[in-house]
């Protein structure tokens, strides 16, 4: 057994454990706090008189089948993140409403409270476990284990881009051990760099078993399969089948996730269909309806950090409590993006004199230590308080809570095409360039972010930004 194959079978093992422990505590607690220690008894014309501590094991071994039949523990899955948390949310969701169901047409008078603590209760201890397992996963990685071996198969260029986006984050638990290079008849010992470090070049597209057996990976990572043809990659597939190593093709399609890759056979060949991003109808509805409630709650509950934050820069500095930016918003149309003002007056009349000195990428102007920035304002800048006001940009729907990075109009007048293509969504107070280093990203890692969402936003990643925010917040990653 290969040495993923041992880490992910303990793992799973004790995945297995931890949810059957949440599941049978959960459900027998919410018997316990309707209850107490009274007995009762569930009516119901198909089944007369059923106990609830019957129905308490009848009902977790449903819900621990639920999660194996929505393959919550697959190994596809584990440690992904936002799909797992989405599997068990699916799977308890039907789960319940199945009981729902069951309970109306077999007329079973179930206790309400029953299932009102044991439903939130439970989804929100599964998930939260998985969160925790995720972490483990991440920092034995970050330390070296639990890694998957990957030989990469395809042209040298394809390769390198492949190999620098599986091992771009530790996290993703890839490592690039070696590459077979269609055509490949070079010297022994050559090799290609990604990222700084060199891997060797094992051969060619016929060379796979041999370099296998030399690195020991575990799986194997077509990329640009036109050398090796749909006879060749099926060979291949049959081969690696039998020695029980995993392969994976990659379409070519950089920052497509998911959701919006569908595969079709037509005539007899399986087709790789891009769905076109989506940004009206139902999906705008429901993102719109979360900004809303969401930046509500929000404003409310930091009312006394606003307050406290508004007195503190009117008694620090001359000058007005907030700040209007002038940003683009959605199609390109400006509008006043609200911020504490965590800079001296007239601020950006000394942009010119201090060009010289920006650190910023791209098109932005960044400084580390900006003699603009006052003494409460970087205090502010390094936990977002400043950008706290934005809230109420979202509720006069010029921006959204998670969304593109707010652009200059002088950024958005040296956009090129691609990059326009920013503007078809709101800007967001928080998003991926937020919660992958904020200031200390390149240029083109943040155009590549926030395109990546623009192209696949969902409301499930959504939640996952806004998860993450919060803990990039509380570290101050990349802030100043």
């Amino acid at each position: 057994m290969s040495a993923r194959r041992k880490w992910q079978s303990a793992y799973l093992r004790r995945l297995a454990i931890t949810d059957t422990i949440i599941v049978a505590a959960v459900v027998f607690l919410a018997q316990w706090w309707r209850f107490g220690s009274d007995a009762d008894v569930v009516d119901g014309e198909a089944f007369g008189h059923l106990s609830y501590t019957a129905l308490s094991f009848a009902l977790i071994i449903g819900w621990f089948a639920v999660l194996r039949v929505f393959r919550t523990r697959s190994p596809r899955v584990i440690g992904s993140g936002p799909e797992e948390y989405r599997l068990i949310a699916v799977g308890t969701l039907r789960l319940f409403g199945l009981i729902a169901i069951a309970s109306l047409l077999l007329h079973l008078e179930i206790a309400r409270l029953y299932l009102a603590v044991a439903f939130p209760m439970g989804l929100t201890a599964l998930i939260a476990s998985r969160w925790i397992w995720r972490r483990v996963i991440a920092r034995e990685r970050a330390q070296g284990e639990f890694r998957t071996a990957v030989l990469v198969v395809g042209v040298r260029g394809a390769v390198v881009d492949l190999a620098r986006n599986l091992e771009r984050d530790d996290a993703h638990g890839y490592r690039v051990v070696g590459v077979c290079v269609p055509g490949y008849g070079g010297d022994v010992g050559e090799v290609v760099t990604v990222n700084g470090r060199d891997i060797p070049v094992l051969g060619d597209e016929h060379s796979v078993a041999d370099a296998l057996e030399q690195v020991g990976a575990d799986t194997v990572a077509v990329t640009a399969t036109e050398r090796l043809g749909p006879e060749g990659l099926r060979k291949l597939a049959w081969e690696l089948e039998r020695d029980h190593v995993d392969l994976v093709v990659a379409p070519g399609i950089l920052d497509v996730s998911g959701p919006r890759l569908s595969m079709r056979p037509v005539a007899g060949f399986p087709l790789i269909h891009v769905e076109r991003p989506r940004y009206h109808g139902a999906q705008k509805f429901t993102k719109t309806t979360f900004d809303i409630v969401f930046a509500t709650v929000v404003l409310v509950v930091i009312s006394p950090v606003l307050l406290a934050a508004a007195i503190a820069v009117k008694l620090t500095s001359k000058g007005p409590v907030l700040y209007k930016s002038e940003r683009m918003g959605l199609d390109g149309q400006p509008f006043p993006m609200l911020k504490f003002r965590s800079m001296v007056q007239n601020a950006d009349s000394q942009v010119t004199a201090l060009m010289k000195e920006n650190e910023g990428a791209g098109v932005l102007f960044k400084m580390r230590d900006d003699p603009r920035v006052t003494t409460v304002g970087r205090f502010m800048r390094r936990y977002s308080i400043d950008e706290l006001p934005q809230f109420v940009n979202v509720l006069r729907r010029e921006m959204s809570v998670v969304g593109p990075r707010p652009p200059l109009r002088r950024e958005v007048e040296m956009y090129d095409g691609a990059v326009s293509r920013r503007l078809l969504v709101k800007p967001g107070v928080t998003g991926l360039w937020q919660v992958s280093g904020r200031s200390d990203l390149s240029w083109e890692d943040t155009v590549r972010l926030d395109l990546s969402y623009v192209d696949n936003w969902s409301m499930m990643g959504d939640v996952m930004i806004v998860a993450k925010t919060l803990k990039a917040v509380v570290g101050s990653d990349g802030a100043y």
